[in-house]
């Protein structure tokens, strides 16, 4: 546990795909903080095992099942949130998707799915969360996006393309919502040592290769994504909005 503080005592923090990987890392570091935290996944069995993993006390966790793709899901998640809670301070939009596919070869189905699942689904639990934030004349939306937004990569396109248009919204919805006192922001990672991506690190020659584009030499933990999240859902991110920050070790520096 680190002793770095971001005072977010008490504050609800709804994340989405949060039940692994960079979301229940993110997770675990807000409730290090004592905030309170929802979380959302589409399967009950990787709720259970998140909601173990955390080990939250005193009712401070709350692991709802939900696809973000689906409106009526993305309704009952909201609802739960504030019949449990009663508040919300903060959106950290963390599910991401990726079926691999060049562009060329995606068929129109496939294409809809990779948008609905990045892109869509966080229009929807963005627009959800402005709503109830502008009543309360405050908060924060952090998306997590990707280097892939701005650098092409085989098999990443049309996950490139979404997170590209995740960026544009952070942009939009910072302008939209900052009469109303709420920041929008995003975080853009490298590879992050996870599931989503295990195909490439798990393998030793890719990933040399991988690190050899890493100008600080290593691919980075959840928990290297997680603390600039939460300094963004911070007070100190209050005169911050409508940035994408790159937490890629120097990757597109080079």
């Amino acid at each position: 546990m680190s002793n770095l503080s971001y005072q977010l005592d008490d504050k609800v923090f709804l994340i989405t795909g949060g039940s692994r990987g960079i979301g229940l890392e993110i997770a675990r570091q807000l409730l290090a903080q004592n905030a309170r935290v929802v979380i959302c996944g589409r399967k009950q069995p990787g709720l259970d095992a998140a909601k173990e993993s955390l080990q939250a006390k005193n009712g401070r966790l709350l692991a709802v099942p939900a696809h973000i793709g689906k409106d009526e899901d993305v309704d009952v998640l909201f609802e739960q949130t504030l019949a449990t809670f009663g508040r919300l301070d903060g959106l950290i939009n963390n599910v991401g998707m990726n079926i691999v596919t060049s562009v060329m070869d995606a068929d129109p189905s496939l294409w809809q799915k990779i948008i609905d699942s990045n892109l869509t689904g966080t229009f929807r639990c963005s627009r959800k969360a402005g709503k109830i934030m502008q009543e309360k004349k405050q908060g924060k939306i952090v998306s997590i996006t990707s280097i892939a937004a701005r650098r092409s990569a085989p098999a990443m396109g049309i996950y490139g393309i979404a997170k590209a248009g995740i960026e544009m919204m952070t942009k939009v919805l910072a302008m939209e919502l900052a009469p109303f006192n709420i920041q929008v922001n995003a975080v853009a990672p490298c590879m992050v040592k996870t599931d989503f991506s295990k195909f490439f690190w798990s393998n030793d020659d890719i990933q040399k290769e991988i690190v050899k584009g890493i100008p600080l030499g290593r691919i980075p933990e959840p928990i290297d994504i997680a603390w600039p999240t939460l300094f963004l859902c911070s007070k100190g991110a209050d005169f911050i909005t409508g940035q994408t920050l790159t937490v890629d070790g120097g990757a597109t520096a080079i």
